[in-house]
């Protein structure tokens, strides 16, 4: 435990628990009254009252008619400069956002009153990184061939197919729009609505499974297929564990699912495939499609290095984790893994369908992957990584062409949705990751051995390496 007296405030610094600490900070009050004058001053100054001049309305008035909500302000102010305070001046480095300590009450806020307050933030755990330098590490490696050419065009006549509005019944690889109101089983006022919860029919070779509102859902294909528009469908789902919605976990879940509008999507030819694409000819489309192939490929095998990079430093270091997973990190790590496989070209609706998977994966896994969350910060802070402007707007670019959008309009919905910090610091993860490639000895492993291996990981569904292209040509023709 530290204390520090500084001339205002008395600060102590706690262990709470595994990586948590907990900040008691009390504040005087001739600093409270400061505050609160200053609150008053400010609304003085602009407030505008009939029967007053501006600036001349009598404070009385101004406590009685904007009282609570004046100390309410001040208190939030002070609360934030204080807590601030506190962390530069102990080097706490937060990584979540500060509650309300177990157990503790607030005194009343008042002018004249001290005030003290009991935080609780969960902070970067201490550890020491592993060695890197040197780790093995295998890349997959995979020649495009004609069957890979033809799995692209199957996916990409599906992409570029021609939607055409149906009633049903619904077949497989059906899509359909509708109502969904979620309840928590055994409650009656509905968790959440949305009027454009999307539905697909699993395909034959899904086993039924399909995601829908961002969880899997076994025997989906059961509950669709043969519906029509209009019809009311009951779905049961189970939060899992790990799901970013704290409320959610554990918990089972009723849906109240109505279709809306539902399409079926008539494939595309090749001719009209090469034409929506700029080819000239089927020749050259299989060209462009090698093309596009082979660069995947190489972001994939790019990628299973990467993997592994992470995969051995999680492994050669151990240190206590948060002791709950909140909503922000796991949040925080459903958003890494979107923006990765946006900026690898999978399509939306796929990375959708594995992030759905994601969060039907044990907490176990969660808490691995914010564990090496915690590495990656500290490797990218070893080295001096840090992402440029240039290197953020290039990946942004980089995701608007997956998606067919101008880089402008990717980066204002990023910015609208507070997602461009995220971009950077997928940026300084895979620097650092391809710093430690740079000083691996790599040896190359055939594609289809790499698969093998990676069905014998069941909690490592990452590492498809460059052998998932033809796997995800297929895959994306279903979703």
């Amino acid at each position: 435990m530290s204390t520090a007296t500084t001339v205002e405030n008395t600060v102590t610094v706690s262990d709470a628990g595994p990586a948590l600490k907990r900040i008691d900070i009390s504040i005087p009050a001739a600093k409270v009254s400061q505050q609160i004058d200053s609150a008053y001053a400010g609304l003085a100054a602009d407030a505008v009252i009939p029967g007053f001049r501006k600036g001349h309305v009598p404070r009385s008035l101004l406590e009685k008619r904007f009282g609570n909500e004046l100390l309410q302000e001040a208190r939030q102010r002070l609360v934030a400069q204080s807590y601030q305070e506190a962390l530069e001046s102990n080097k706490i480095r937060p990584i979540g956002q500060p509650e309300i300590a177990s157990g503790s009450t607030e005194p009343e806020f008042a002018r004249g009153k001290d005030f003290s307050m009991s935080l609780e933030v969960e902070v970067m755990p201490e550890f020491e990184l592993p060695q890197w330098e040197g780790i093995a590490l295998r890349r997959p490696m995979l020649e495009i061939e004609a069957k890979h050419i033809e799995e692209e065009i199957e996916r990409l006549s599906y992409r570029l197919g021609t939607p055409a509005q149906i009633q049903g019944p619904f077949e497989p690889l059906d899509r359909m729009v509708g109502k969904a109101v979620v309840r928590l089983v055994g409650e009656d006022k509905a968790f959440f609505e949305t009027e454009s919860a999307l539905a697909v029919v699993p395909a034959e070779a899904d086993a039924g499974q399909g995601p829908f509102l961002g969880l899997l859902v076994d025997g989906l294909d059961k509950i669709l297929l043969g519906k029509k528009v209009g019809d009311v469908v009951a779905i049961q789902m189970v939060g899992p564990e790990s799901h970013e919605i704290v409320e959610v976990r554990g918990k089972p879940l009723d849906v109240q699912f109505t279709i809306t509008a539902a399409e079926r999507i008539a494939p595309a030819t090749r001719d009209e495939i090469a034409l929506k694409i700029g080819m000239e000819s089927t020749d050259l489309l299989n060209e462009n499609i090698k093309g596009v192939l082979e660069r995947r490929r190489d972001d994939e095998q790019r990628s299973a290095l990467r993997d592994q990079v992470f995969e051995q430093l999680a492994e050669k270091v151990d240190f206590e984790l948060p002791t709950r997973l909140s909503e922000a990190q796991v949040g925080r790590e459903l958003e890494r893994q979107r923006l990765e496989m946006l900026y690898r070209g999978v399509d939306a609706e796929v990375v959708e369908a594995r992030l759905a998977e994601t969060r039907a994966g044990s907490t176990h896994e969660t808490r691995r992957k914010l564990k090496l969350f915690f590495i990656l910060a500290k490797l990218a802070e070893t080295l001096g990584v840090e992402a440029t402007e240039g290197e953020v707007n290039g990946r942004i670019a980089a995701i608007a062409r997956s998606r067919g959008m101008r880089p402008d309009a990717m980066r204002a919905e990023l910015e609208k949705s507070n997602r461009v910090s995220e971009i950077a610091l997928q940026v300084r993860e895979h620097k650092s990751a391809d710093r430690v490639i740079s000083k691996a000895t790599i040896s190359d492993v055939a594609a289809e051995e790499w698969n093998k291996e990676a069905k014998l990981k069941a909690d490592t569904k990452t590492l498809g390496g460059a052998a998932s292209a033809p796997k995800a040509a297929k895959g994306k023709a279903k979703s």
